[in-house]
């Protein structure tokens, strides 16, 4: 349907209700109807509108873009497996907006040529230096936290003083009555006590610090060398308006495909596949997928070999190689004028450790001559006309969930939230996650993303923090015995697709019957 009838029904259609649109509205819903249909909207909007105690003669923009706050928007169900004719004269009517449009890709950040590590315990220390200080420099920024002073300066003021000292967590000992946080920074370390008399807010904010998190804590001295915390203040992304594309272009954020597993959903993969190439879906759904301009693979490409207990009775193909060469076959299929970005996640044949360099052609050859590819290590960060996204497969999120307070596997955006307001992506050192001693912490977050997307915990998660959208994209892998014993219950075959544009999330289940 043209934009024009899709915008005169949609106004008629409020008319005809009794109610008038401002003229703010009414660009909202012209702008919209360039990639959707605002009827659907307004049909809601009205629906809400009559349960309101006071019904406004005007709507106004305000209201319509509360109506599409949700941050996870299901489309319309897909229709039924279409017959040989009916696909074929859809193939011809399939003219995708996105063909059109020239790409705008810019990589920002990539480990890749920067991974020099050897190990030596003089690179261990450079790293926590490192990573200190910038995260330092990073809370100094706060009005809050920019008067902190060196921990061995605030052990020498008097008793009952005010102090701020910023400083690395080290330590978490918790009794029935007391807190204690051990802190250090580059020359001096000291004793917090957290009072669980005190503040229930300080309390929880105590709780929930991950050890080698690097926080401001504002304190009262106590008696020799204790401070009393009065709170906890973490480097935090600001508040931002977020960067938007300039037209309608849509990536498709996925991640986790796991070729070479028994569980890869390689019929629902297929299906996308066709789906991207304007052959399968109804009206609205092809549609979206002709303003698909990138697609994002945020790890997991392959199963690999070998990276867990018992893995081979669980695998379809046994070599690495051949699992790349199937995966290639897979992504020769994606349409030309599409723009493929990929990055390694722990099963891909990379090295484990943080961060990780692009796939190596060593092993991923068949990928690389398929056709153009984007490969960048993780994490990175890269701009997609106009708009930055931070690139990360997630596995400190392994971490996070097994040890943050109302914090799970099953809720990944919440653990991504944390490592915003940590400002670092992997802030727990020595425990599921390899981190390499690189002299520069390529897992602070400097920059201010307007989308992270990760992957890795195979459970589909959309959220909003301060203005940067949150998408972990689950998976293409249907439960596997490994995530059985583990408790996880991933939501495989769903694609999260990102209108650039508005930065809107709208997701389509390929699980459905098509």
């Amino acid at each position: 349907m043209r934009e024009g009838n899709r915008l005169q029904r949609a106004v008629s259609f409020t008319i005809a209700a009794g109610y008038q649109l401002d003229k703010e509205a009414f660009e909202f819903l012209n702008t919209m109807s360039e990639t959707e249909d605002p009827l659907d909207l307004m049909e809601e909007a009205v629906r809400k509108i009559k349960d309101l105690p006071q019904k406004p003669l005007f709507i106004d923009r305000s209201f319509l873009e509360a109506m599409k706050e949700e941050s996870c928007v299901e489309e319309e169900k897909p229709l039924p497996p279409f017959s040989p004719s009916t696909i074929s004269e859809r193939r011809k009517s399939f003219r995708p907006y996105a063909k059109d449009v020239e790409d705008n890709v810019e990589v920002i950040s990539d480990p890749t040529d920067k991974i020099c590590t050897t190990g030596s315990i003089k690179e261990y220390l450079e790293y926590f230096q490192d990573r200190f200080e910038r995260l330092q420099k990073i809370l100094k920024k706060r009005i809050d936290a920019k008067n902190a002073v060196p921990i061995s300066v605030a052990l020498k003021t008097p008793a009952k003083s005010k102090v701020n000292i910023i400083g690395m967590i080290t330590e978490k000992i918790e009794s029935k009555e007391r807190l204690f946080v051990r802190i250090e920074d580059l020359e001096a370390s000291v004793t917090v006590l957290v009072p669980q008399s005190g503040s229930r807010e300080v309390v929880t904010k105590a709780r929930s610090l991950l050890l080698d998190q690097v926080v401001c804590i504002s304190a009262i001295k106590g008696k020799n060398d204790l401070l009393i915390a009065k709170d906890f203040i973490l480097p935090e992304v600001p508040r931002k308006t977020p960067h938007k594309a300039s037209m309608p272009v849509y990536a498709a954020l996925i991640s986790d495909l796991h070729v070479g597993s028994k569980e890869f959903m390689k019929k629902e993969f297929n299906q996308f596949i066709l789906w991207l190439k304007g052959k399968r879906g109804n009206e609205n759904l092809r549609d979206l997928a002709g303003h698909i301009k990138y697609l994002v693979i945020a790890g997991d490409l392959v199963d690999g070999v070998g990276i867990y207990p018992g893995q081979m009775d669980g695998l379809e193909i046994k070599d690495i190689y051949e699992q790349y060469l199937e995966a290639a076959k897979l992504i020769e299929k994606i349409p030309d004028y599409i723009e493929l970005i990929i990055i390694p996640g722990n099963h891909d044949a990379s090295r484990k450790a943080l961060p990780q360099p692009a796939l190596p052609k060593e092993y991923a050859e068949p990928l690389y001559e398929a056709r153009r590819i984007h490969s960048l290590g993780s994490p990175c960060t890269v701009n997609l006309h106009g708009v930055e996204l931070l690139l990360f497969h997630g596995r400190s999120l392994d971490d996070i969930a097994a040890v943050a307070p109302n914090v799970s596997f099953d809720t990944p955006d919440k653990s991504m939230k944390l490592l915003l307001q940590s400002r670092h992506l992997a802030p727990i050192y020595g425990d599921r996650t390899p981190i390499a001693p690189e002299k520069r912490d390529f897992m602070v977050i400097e920059r201010i993303p307007d989308v992270f997307h990760a992957g890795h915990v195979h459970v589909l998660k959309c959220n909003d923090h301060r203005g940067t959208l949150i998408v972990n994209s689950g998976a293409w892998q249907r439960q596997t015995e490994f995530q059985k014993q583990m408790g996880l219950i991933p939501t495989p075959g769903i694609a999260p697709i990102v209108n650039l544009q508005t930065l809107k999330i709208a997701t389509v289940d390929f699980t459905e019957a098509w």
